[in-house]
């Protein structure tokens, strides 16, 4: 290091003996792989070359083993089979059991030795033909020995016996999969075949089931293993059945007494359940969701033939509803509670279903109503047909059921949305299927309408109060605190609260509406009831829309239901003067042109209620269509209306071109409800009007548009002519418009202004067009009939091949358009 080289030849001498290096350690690796191979042949520790398969090989040796093997046992069961059944009669008694006796010992004696040399597929084999065996011996003893047996009664036995013996040679040889999973299978029959061979049927047969599932429930809760899955399969089976055929004969029962039995074998079903659900150690919710329903159907079915088929269903309803109980009982094992919650609810659900079609079948029968409307003869639904009063108070009772769910679990915010539907349905449907009076109808129904809808308001409003809380309260605070609040929802803390109260309000909200609409439409049957009902729905939207609380989505809503009201309230006020159709559209503008005042006064409703008011002006002018004077009366006082409202900046760009639009189309209107040929007369004063307003406006605003400026007098003019032209056929009326037009299109040129330039133009194209009609005509009269399509085809080629040109030539067009003012 005292004479370090400079870095250039250091650099060099490092990079050849790295060179050196690497082909030395080349070397090396090249003579220990020749080394590693003329020594594998003698070296203990030599790594072992993976076996190659062979060319073309496409299954693996076990499987071709065990095909192999299942083969073989198919072709000796068949073999036995065959022995047995036809070539049995041949040999006498003695050697019928010399050979049964050896087939059967050798069959079965056989998977000892093959399990001792590891031959376990092939002894599963001669174990499943050794098991059949044993069933041919009890045919053949049946059938030389014991004809005269009941066959019923000895297979019951048989079954018994084979079961029995192939679940002690299962135990004895623990390696085979076969024995005793055949033997629990086989455990199934005794009791069902005994049961039969008495005569049994029915309930008889059901308690045969039931007690062939005890035993099974009782392999599995005293010697649990690896065999208990197919004892716990093999008896769900057998309790299923049993619970059927329970289920069955208590639906069929005629009496209380007759349905005793049927009953005392559901709650045995019920009990062994639940025992299984206690003390088993997998799909114990199950066990317990199914002992819990046979305790439903036990109790339920005790009422049942007392009963209509409603409040039967009523009475099932009661029965299960306490099951939902058990999710506060903490001795229970959580599985177990959760089983029988399942139950009640799962009843619940069903009964909530079936009154819930029924009450949507009530809503639409109200819809017959608008057949005749105000004739006061159209009867109210007929709730006779249905089930009833039964279906609100099984509706109520699922309701508050629902709601206490909601208290128990909060975070489950579908409980609080079933518990206000099912609700409001049983109390809508309630004055119905009471048959009580039609004003009683009325109003106990506006009654659930509007307390829906406050419900909604003030649980969206507590909602969106509570909002910005949420992140406190998943951080550890409880901003709404516990107990209710003011809208009656159990408080909760953090998003779920606020989850659960938006989703009850939005369910409030959807409920008032299907309400509002389907009273609307019942009170379309009287005059009073129409006014009525419609002016106080109105008002209450008008309410909710002030509502400053609640959120901006409910408040729109709201105004526009509300302007909706309105505007059905001035259709019903033009019916009763009873004035012609047409003349039922003026009272109906009084609405738009009210929400065009109000204006910046109606805040954040202001958008949905000029909505709504712009569609109860379309509403007027389709009630006008009938009459052209009217028609033209009601465009005119339209085109007021957004003429006055685009007074305001902010609506100015919106409201002004529908302004133009209507007055035209007022214009039109009315003088081809005048039958007016010559209509320049009455617009070309109006066009001079218009031009001079805009020109002036152009003066001193030289930023404004052409269209803004021009565009509405220009079109006042230009738009009738030209569909008068199509129309007339002297030449002078083209031959001045023709001739307007074009000065109007050169002057837009001149001045590169849009609105003269393409409103000139388009109506001079119009009226050549016009002209050279009858030329065209009978020059396509005098052409072949193949000419057209083939000048067609060239001209298709040609505008093919120049395609990229012409969209050039557009290009510059438009964006010559553009330029212009």
């Amino acid at each position: 290091m005292d004479n370090p080289l400079p870095p250039a030849e250091e650099l060099v001498l490092i990079d050849r003996e790295l060179i050196q290096l690497d082909a030395r350690r080349h070397f090396l690796l090249s003579r220990r792989a020749w080394l590693l191979g003329a020594q594998a042949p003698h070296a203990w520790g030599a790594p072992a070359r993976p076996p190659v398969p062979a060319q073309g090989a496409e299954a693996s040796a076990p499987g071709a083993q065990n095909v192999l093997l299942v083969l073989g046992a198919v072709l000796l069961a068949v073999a036995a089979l065959a022995f047995t059944l036809v070539s049995w009669g041949s040999l006498g008694i003695a050697g019928r059991s010399a050979v049964l006796a050896v087939v059967t010992a050798a069959a079965l004696g056989a998977p000892v030795a093959l399990l001792r040399r590891g031959l376990r597929s092939t002894a599963e084999a001669v174990a499943a033909v050794g098991l059949l065996l044993t069933v041919l011996d009890a045919y053949a003893l049946y059938a030389v020995g014991m004809p005269e047996v009941d066959g019923t009664a000895y297979a019951a036995g048989a079954a018994a016996a084979l079961a029995a013996v192939w679940a002690g040679y299962g135990r004895s040889l623990p390696a085979l999969r076969i024995p005793v999973p055949a033997a629990l299978l086989t455990a199934q029959l005794p009791l069902p075949l005994a049961a039969l061979a008495a005569g049994a049927a029915g309930l008889d047969m059901a308690w045969a089931l039931l007690g062939t599932a005890a035993l099974d429930a009782g392999l599995v809760l005293l010697r649990p293993g690896r065999w208990s899955r197919w004892a716990g399969a093999a008896g769900s089976v057998a309790g299923g059945a049993a619970l059927l055929t329970g289920l069955v004969e208590s639906a069929a029962a005629e009496s209380t007494g007759a349905a005793l039995a049927p009953s005392a074998r559901l709650a045995a079903v019920a009990v062994l359940a639940l025992v299984v659900a206690w003390r088993a150690s997998g799909l114990r919710a199950a066990f317990a969701a199914a002992g819990a329903f046979a305790a439903v159907a036990a109790l339920g079915g005790l009422f049942r033939p007392e009963l209509s088929p409603p409040w039967a269903a009523v009475a099932y309803l009661v029965v299960a509803l306490p099951l939902l109980g058990a999710l506060r009982v903490s001795a229970l094992p959580e599985p177990v509670r959760r089983g029988l919650a399942l139950a009640g609810a799962g009843v619940a659900v069903l009964q909530a279903v079936a009154c819930v079609a029924w009450v949507a079948t009530v809503l639409v029968d109200r819809l017959r109503v608008l057949e005749e409307v105000w004739s006061v003869t159209t009867p109210a639904p007929a709730a006779a047909d249905g089930p009833g009063l039964a279906a609100p108070v099984a509706l109520l009772l699922t309701a508050g059921a629902a709601w206490w769910l909601v208290r128990v679990l909060p975070e489950r915010p579908e409980a609080g949305v079933a518990a206000v539907v099912l609700g409001w349905a049983a109390l809508f449907t309630a004055p119905v299927v009471l048959d009580a009076a039609p004003g009683a109808v009325f109003a106990a129904q506006l009654a659930v309408t509007l307390t829906a809808g406050l419900l909604a308001l003030r649980s969206t409003a507590v909602a969106v109060a509570g909002a910005p809380a949420k992140d406190a309260a998943a951080a550890g605070g409880s901003p709404t605190g516990s107990g209710t609040v003011g809208d009656g929802i159990p408080a909760g803390s953090g998003s779920a609260a606020v989850a659960l109260r938006s989703l009850v309000g939005v369910a409030a909200g959807a409920c008032a509406l299907v309400g509002a609409l389907n009273v609307s439409v019942a009170a379309l049957d009287g005059r009073l009831a129409t006014f009525g009902v419609f002016g106080l729905l109105g008002a209450a939207c008008a309410a909710g829309a002030a509502y400053r609380p609640a959120p901006e989505w409910a408040r729109a809503g709201a105004a526009a239901l509300a302007v909706g009201y309105a505007a059905l309230l001035a259709v019903a006020l033009g019916a009763l003067l009873d004035r012609p159709v047409a003349w039922w559209a003026p009272p109906v503008l009084v609405v738009p042109a009210v929400v065009a005042a109000l204006g910046p006064r109606l805040g954040v409703v202001r958008v949905p209620a000029e909505v709504a008011a712009a569609a109860s002006g379309l509403l007027a002018v389709a009630l006008a269509t009938g009459d052209a004077p009217v028609l033209a009366l009601v465009l005119a006082l339209a085109g007021v209306v957004c003429a006055a409202a685009a007074v305001r900046s902010e609506r100015r760009s919106a409201a002004a071109w529908p302004a133009g639009v209507l007055f035209l189309a007022a214009t039109w209107v009315r003088l081809a409800a005048s039958e007016v040929t010559v209509p320049e007369a009455y617009t070309l004063p109006v066009t001079a009007a218009a031009l001079a307003v805009g020109f002036l406006r152009r003066r001193r605003d030289p930023l404004a548009g052409s269209w803004t400026a021009y565009g509405p007098g220009l079109a006042a003019t230009l738009l009738p002519s030209t569909l008068a032209v199509w129309g007339d056929p002297h030449w002078l009326r083209p031959l001045l418009l023709g001739t307007a037009a074009l000065g109007v299109t050169l002057a837009g040129a001149r001045g590169r202004l849009r609105a003269p330039l393409l409103l000139g133009g388009a109506t001079l194209t119009a009226v050549a067009l016009h002209e050279l009609t009858p030329y065209v005509v009978q020059v396509v009269d005098a052409l072949p009939r193949w000419l057209p399509p083939a000048l067609a085809g060239v001209l298709l080629l040609a505008v093919g091949a120049t395609y990229e040109k012409r969209l050039r030539d557009a290009r510059r067009l438009r964006e010559a358009i553009g330029r212009l003012r």
